[in-house]
């Protein structure tokens, strides 16, 4: 099953990542392209989660300085454009493995792509590992440790039944009774002719 290796590389990423836990720290893929090519693309779409995830910590600091929170801003848009292209690389992915599949004549269309549901399993995967890290500190109250227990059983339930519809959509494309049919994002606020103040700084400069 699909979501047995997605689990698997998903939390790797989110554990090595938090070797050193520090955003700046240097990204290297332990995955070959050339031998395990998804297990590569899920490990850097899910390392990019994590360090955004930790950008969006570090710039709700009430007392951060407003050119580093200027900064951040950036570098969270940045991070958001380079999520949206890794889940069209998955999901490019797919397009390639399941192409030779004829659709029955009753196929449909899912509401979300394999990859994208994909994505909300990475994000999941992100706030199990931070909601028991909550629910096991130790300078934390019973009951604020008790609250997260209850939100981490929560959560860990809805990855299973993520998991199970991730799977069961990928065996309904094998099988012909669901069919891949992927829209770009065209994200407009990174584009200069797209967003009109960047339009516009450019005309003037």
């Amino acid at each position: 099953m699909i979501t047995h290796t997605a689990k698997r590389i998903f939390e790797r990423a989110v554990d090595d990542y938090h070797i050193k836990n520090d955003v700046d720290q240097p990204f290297k893929n332990p995955f070959d392209t050339d031998v395990d090519f998804l297990e590569h693309l899920l490990y850097r779409k899910a390392w990019i989660d994590t360090v955004q995830w930790h950008y969006e910590d570090i710039i709700r600091d009430p007392q951060i300085d407003p050119v580093a929170a200027l900064k951040l801003k950036r570098q969270i848009d940045s991070s958001n454009q380079e999520r949206t292209d890794m889940v069209e690389y998955i999901d490019s992915y797919f397009l390639k493995e399941y192409k030779d599949i004829e659709p029955n004549d009753n196929a449909t269309i899912n509401t979300e792509s394999p990859a994208w549901a994909l994505d909300r399993l990475s994000i999941l995967t992100l706030k199990i590992y931070h909601m028991e890290e909550e629910a096991n500190r130790q300078d934390a109250s019973d009951d604020h440790k008790e609250a997260c227990q209850k939100k981490l059983d929560i959560l860990l339930e809805q990855r299973v039944d993520l998991c199970a519809a991730i799977d069961t959509l990928i065996i309904d494309i094998r099988n012909g009774d669901k069919y891949m049919k992927v829209y770009k994002q065209m994200k407009m606020y990174n584009d200069d002719e797209l967003n009109p103040v960047l339009r516009n700084q450019n005309r003037n400069s």
